[in-house]
């Protein structure tokens, strides 16, 4: 199989590289996808929208305001209309950018705006890629669902050796062929999945509880996987400050009760996957008062051990 039918969204981003997004337009173009653009101020330093234009038979987005389609909220109706949002190439500059969550352009609106995955190629020297800026946006972005393909190890159009160079435009349309292939076979087989994570709360008073120590962030990063593939993910998740994606359904709660509870309404499911950390005991009762100070708290209440879920 091969990437065939689908609405592709380019970005095209300002850097040498930006001239390799008119071969994967080309790749893209023969396989009977179609492809809009947008190309952003620096982009157009490195190829023309007459060039983008010829080969996508579509016009060129580059204003975030647009006389002849602003009815249209171009910003709003790009991201629907894509089946994916290509960025490339993604410059360090501009990975700050969506780390950051700016929205100043066309460009950047159109991300924060989409309920897509976006797929980030990023080109740039080697010591830009290695700065441990650059690399705490990398990690910020993952954590925030982008997906990223490169930058590969290679000779760089300023002379230097080393990762930063990147991904052939064939590379990027393998990664598309790949990504869509496991799209739409998990679509035919409609797979759900349920995940746990965090932890859950045992409360001994208004105030004071027992529990178990977790960030949630492998549950969570699980769910984001399963849904990336296009499976009906439900998370449950216990107290974390992790905040879920609009397309996994999320429920909260706090105590082991209720996680068991809410994994019940939601099953059956094909995958099921516990990585809560269910706190190990809980008081026989609550307080209603929150315990003094100078008692001895673990005298004054009865913990009874229970199992996993219970």
């Amino acid at each position: 199989m091969t990437v065939k039918n689908k609405k592709i969204l380019i970005i095209i981003g300002g850097g040498i590289a930006a001239y390799k997004s008119l071969d994967l337009i080309r790749l893209l173009k023969k396989n009977n996808n179609d492809v809009k653009t947008i190309l952003t101020k620096s982009g157009k330093e490195f190829v023309t929208p007459l060039s983008i234009t010829t080969l996508t038979k579509n016009k060129t987005f580059e204003d975030i305001f647009d006389k002849n389609t602003e009815s249209e909220i171009d910003h709003i109706s790009l991201s629907r209309w894509a089946d994916l949002i290509i960025v490339m190439p993604t410059t360090a500059n501009f990975m700050t950018k969506l780390s950051l969550g700016k929205a100043e352009d066309l460009a950047t609106t159109v991300i924060l705006a989409s309920n897509k995955d976006i797929l980030l190629v990023p080109a740039m020297n080697v010591r830009m890629w290695i700065h441990k800026a650059t690399q705490k946006n990398l990690k910020t972005l993952q954590d925030y669902g982008y997906l990223f393909i490169g930058p590969e190890k290679g000779e760089m159009a300023c002379g230097e050796y080393g990762e930063g160079k990147m991904s052939s435009p064939r590379q990027i349309f393998t990664f598309l062929d790949n990504y869509f292939n496991k799209k739409n076979l998990v679509k035919k087989k409609n797979f759900k999945a349920l995940v746990t994570t965090g932890p859950t709360r045992e409360y001994l008073d208004p105030v004071r509880y027992i529990s178990n120590e977790s960030s949630g962030k492998q549950g969570y990063e699980i769910a984001l996987a399963l849904s990336r593939l296009g499976i009906k993910t439900t998370l449950i998740t216990g107290p974390t400050n992790l905040v879920s994606r609009t397309n996994i359904k999320t429920k909260k709660i706090i105590s082991a009760k209720q996680m068991l509870e809410e994994v019940k309404k939601n099953l059956p499911v094909d995958i099921a996957i516990c990585a809560a950390a269910v706190a190990d005991f809980k008081p026989s009762k609550k307080n209603k008062n929150k315990l003094k100070k100078n008692q001895n708290i673990f005298k004054s209440i009865d913990l009874e051990k229970k199992s996993r879920y219970s």
